[in-house]
């Protein structure tokens, strides 16, 4: 297993397991819900279900496991939002001078969650991640065509999204 020193005991290879994962499973796990502290919850509950089961995942998929624990999270948040009703109020904009990458990294989150959770779980996973098809489908629980199918609807939408957003900046 990577990030792990072959010998060590179960807790200390977990904590080198997790140490070496954390960091990439928030930035996928930001990309799904849009929100540092959502993200930071979700990569949090995955973590301590893969500890809870460590024994067992710890030679197989933990991973995988992990990214499912995200994307189930990820997915009930979404659920229990939808249900929620929107405030009059907008959010502060936050603080002035970022950069125009955090601009356009902001533009991408955002067409993200215009998106169906499970098509932006597989952008995520494909292009943030690099899983190929086959793992996506392990990790989502669905087939690869499936995976593929929701991949070509969801860069559908969000070349429309983005053809729209460019078209009202040249006004």
């Amino acid at each position: 297993m990577r990030g792990a020193v072959v010998g060590e005991d179960p807790e200390r290879e977990f904590e080198a397991w997790a140490r070496s994962r954390q960091r990439g499973f928030l930035r996928s796990a930001i990309l799904l819900t849009g929100e540092q502290t959502s993200a930071e919850d979700l990569v949090q509950d995955a973590l301590l279900k893969v500890a809870d089961r460590w024994s067992r995942l710890r030679h197989e998929a933990p991973d995988a496991y992990a990214r499912r624990v995200i994307y189930n999270g990820a997915v009930s948040r979404w659920r229990r939002r939808r249900r929620e009703t929107p405030t009059a109020e907008l959010p502060d904009a936050g603080a002035p001078g970022r950069s125009e990458a955090w601009l356009a990294g902001a533009d991408v989150r955002a067409a993200l969650q215009g998106l169906t959770p499970r098509q932006r779980a597989v952008l995520v996973l494909r292009y943030y991640d690099d899983l190929s098809e086959q793992q996506i489908a392990d990790t989502l629980g669905v087939s690869t065509g499936t995976v593929k199918s929701q991949a070509h609807v969801a860069l559908r939408r969000l070349r429309e999204e983005f053809d729209v957003m460019t078209a009202e900046e040249a006004r």
